[in-house]
């Protein structure tokens, strides 16, 4: 069990930033490998922007086809794929065949059923939910909360699967968000942000230091270790 949540930075497309935030104590770092997005990074400038860091890399795919996200995670040398569109398991089932790394997948929950959906769909597939707040027309990144009531949400979750909880969560939010739903990693992308994919040292300071002052004790009894 884990007294207090692992912390994920995510949008990262710049080197100084990717130094920081792992200088920060960030465990997870992320980048948005699919192009078309405000924060994207192309496959063959992503190596250079984790060389040497002691977090780990999360290749941020959208609606990849597994050959494609294969080639972006290891360009990025991605510790964590996150899915973010409408993969179907079976993308999951070849990636979880092609490497050693851990398999995220991110679902915009409007309600439970929208969760106990994906567990059923991904279940066996997928080592964690990410769960955000869901809007019209926004894929991901949209900073939107989660509106659902923790005790649900962790009445179906797995003791094998992780929870990372997105959306919505700046510095001003995430303890509180924490000590409410209790999960295993809490990631962020705009809420640390002076400009859109530059990232503040200050907010990344802040963010870190509040989700790691909210206990998520009883997020998972029976786990131990940190997530994949």
């Amino acid at each position: 069990m884990r007294e207090t949540p692992l912390v994920k930075i995510c949008g990262l497309r710049r080197r100084e930033d990717v130094v920081m935030a792992d200088e920060q104590g960030a465990d997870f770092l992320g980048v948005v490998m699919t192009s078309g997005f405000s924060r994207s990074v192309e496959p063959r400038a992503a190596h250079a922007l984790m060389d040497g860091v002691r977090a780990r890399p999360v290749a941020v795919l959208v609606d990849e086809s597994a050959d494609e996200a294969e080639r972006m995670a290891e360009a990025l040398g991605a510790h964590v794929i996150q899915l973010h569109g409408r993969e179907p398991p079976e993308v999951l089932e070849s990636l979880a065949r092609r490497g050693h790394w851990s398999l995220w997948k991110g679902v915009r929950a409007r309600t439970v059923d929208d969760v106990v959906g994906a567990l059923d769909e991904y279940r066996g597939l997928a080592d964690g939910l990410l769960l955000e707040g869901w809007k019209e027309g926004v894929v991901g990144g949209g900073g939107v909360r989660l509106e659902l009531e923790p005790e649900p949400v962790h009445e179906h979750m797995s003791d094998a699967q992780y929870l990372i909880l997105a959306g919505g969560l700046p510095p001003a939010t995430v303890r509180a968000a924490v000590a409410r739903f209790r999960p295993d990693v809490v990631d962020v992308s705009s809420g640390v942000e002076s400009e859109v994919g530059e990232k503040d040292p200050e907010l990344v300071h802040a963010f870190i230091s509040a989700a790691r002052s909210a206990s998520s004790a009883a997020a998972h009894p029976s786990e131990q270790e940190a997530p994949p």
